[in-house]
């Protein structure tokens, strides 16, 4: 990862005219006037190293999780009701992105460390599955993965232990199997499984419920992603009162500057905590409560949020502008 450089002091302060930024006139035309101080680089975009340590190292228990399945099971999942395991009771999901007809995995490389591939081979069922279900794709390295009606079958590195179930939601598009392949429970998750099978093409910002939508974090909390189901983060060099920005030049590079968003386009936060403040370049930048939010180059897949606690300055915004809770 790049060391973040600031210009001048290190900071780079935006001077408010009028009223406090906070209140809930902190939009559009009623938006307090506000000037920029110094320069910064040009807001940009993209994912770079998918771990933001330069390491690539995959996700702790991945290496273990691409075994056969065995027997899956009709297991209960908490919140979900009934969705799949394997024979040690492991949790099983499907991927969004995937096609069932015909199966295809559109998950590879750093995707696959943190969602490993079933092996197709000794697979059988139990009660409540229909064994015609069962097949198998393959994958781009000639591997055999099991599919269930026609969707290829992961595991979730970060599941450690019968019934966890720590992946289902992520990034809006990773949900624990069904009985007869389509995401389990009668919530967001088949909901959108429902959609895709029935090959409604929306668009991704309406797909997720708008340009800004809050999502559950198992560890988190309520954390708020953009419309590509990128994590936002806020930094602890900048302010909502009076407003600063912290991060410039060379530090945009890794976290990149989060773009307005019509508040009337958000799903689950209030708008009128959602804002926009001018960047020293002339460009402008995301706010919620006040707090410019932005995006990490280090997260690679929707949901990701290994941003959060780096280097004890970013943190995941949550949605009321707060910064998500430290776990660990």
């Amino acid at each position: 990862m790049r060391r973040e450089i600031f210009a001048g002091s290190a900071v780079a302060v935006l001077m408010l005219t009028t009223a406090a930024c906070g209140s809930s006139d902190n939009y559009g035309g009623k938006a307090p006037a506000v000037q920029p101080v110094g320069d910064s680089k040009q807001v940009g975009s993209g994912y770079g190293d998918p771990y933001g340590s330069g390491s690539g190292a995959a996700p702790a228990g991945a290496a273990d999780k691409s075994g056969p399945a065995g027997e899956l099971k009709v297991s209960e999942i908490q919140g979900l009701g009934s969705g799949v395991t394997d024979s040690a009771g492991i949790t099983l999901y499907r991927f969004d992105k995937d096609t069932p007809k015909p199966p295809k995995s559109n998950c590879e490389g750093d995707c696959a460390a943190a969602w490993p591939a079933v092996a197709a081979n000794d697979a059988s069922v139990s009660a409540g599955i229909d064994a015609a279900l069962l097949g198998s794709v393959e994958r781009s390295d000639g591997t055999k993965q099991l599919t269930l009606a026609g969707w290829p079958v992961y595991r979730y590195a970060k599941d450690v232990k019968a019934g966890d179930a720590l992946g289902e939601g992520v990034g809006g598009t990773w949900h624990v199997l069904g009985p007869g392949g389509k995401p389990a429970g009668a919530g967001k998750g088949a909901a959108a499984g429902a959609e895709k099978e029935e090959k409604e093409e929306k668009p991704a910002a309406e797909a997720k419920g708008g340009e800004l939508t809050a999502v559950q974090n198992p560890e988190l909390g309520t954390l708020v992603e953009d419309a590509e189901g990128k994590t936002l983060y806020r930094f602890d060099k900048d302010s909502a009162w009076p407003m600063k920005i912290g991060c410039v030049d060379a530090c945009t590079d890794t976290w990149k500057p989060a773009k307005p968003v019509d508040k009337n386009k958000v799903s689950g936060i209030a708008p009128e905590l959602i804002g926009k403040v001018k960047r020293p370049d002339g460009t402008e930048q995301l706010t919620i409560d006040c707090w410019p939010v932005y995006s990490f180059t280090g997260d690679k897949e929707p949901g990701d949020t290994t941003g959060h606690n780096n280097k004890g300055l970013w943190f995941a915004i949550t949605d009321k502008g707060k910064k998500a809770k430290v776990v660990g």
